[in-house]
């Protein structure tokens, strides 16, 4: 997480993704469209506010600095240690990590009716084929709530009114 305080405008809630960290090195953003601001909820730019008053500060100005060593944390140590804990704990298994978080966000964005271009925005993919090939797995209750609009559309009593202005449910589809 080689984020630093400077990547973030409080004043325009967004944050500039500007650089990786890959196996403790830090490195450019693997595309050049990965390098971008993100637009961020002001309720984010709170608790972010709220945590820069009780997290280790760096000369570097990393958000998440390990007091240890003064760097960012170990994306790896991160999911062992935190991450898949957490998920065996909420009885989700150990298969957690941080591609999962990002399965979740492009669902919960597709659940909002977000248009796709937004989605490949905010996932900062250059392709809407990764957005939608990888991680366009759509949740059990949206596939349903679709479902049901369809059932509904084609089962739907359609009621005819008759020449003494009486309905006829009789003529509804499947009757």
């Amino acid at each position: 997480m080689p984020l630093k305080w400077s990547d973030l405008d409080f004043e325009d809630c967004t944050l500039l993704v500007q650089r990786s960290m890959v196996h403790g090195k830090g490195a450019d953003v693997k595309t050049e469209y990965s390098r971008d601001r993100v637009p961020l909820d002001p309720a984010v730019m709170e608790v972010l506010l709220s945590h820069r008053e009780r997290c280790h500060h760096t000369e570097e100005d990393w958000l998440f600095a390990n007091p240890e060593t003064k760097r960012p944390y170990h994306q790896d140590t991160i999911q062992q240690n935190h991450i898949r804990e957490a998920g065996k704990e909420a009885g989700l298994g150990d298969g957690i990590g941080w591609h999962t978080f990002r399965h979740s966000c492009r669902s919960w964005l597709d659940d909002t009716g977000a248009p796709t271009t937004v989605q490949k925005e905010l996932m900062r993919h250059a392709s809407i084929q990764t957005t939608m090939n990888i991680y366009g797995k759509a949740m059990t209750d949206s596939k349903r709530q679709a479902h049901s609009k369809v059932v509904e559309l084609i089962l739907k009593p359609k009621k005819t009114v008759d020449s003494a202005g009486t309905t006829d449910p009789a003529s509804a589809v499947g009757a």
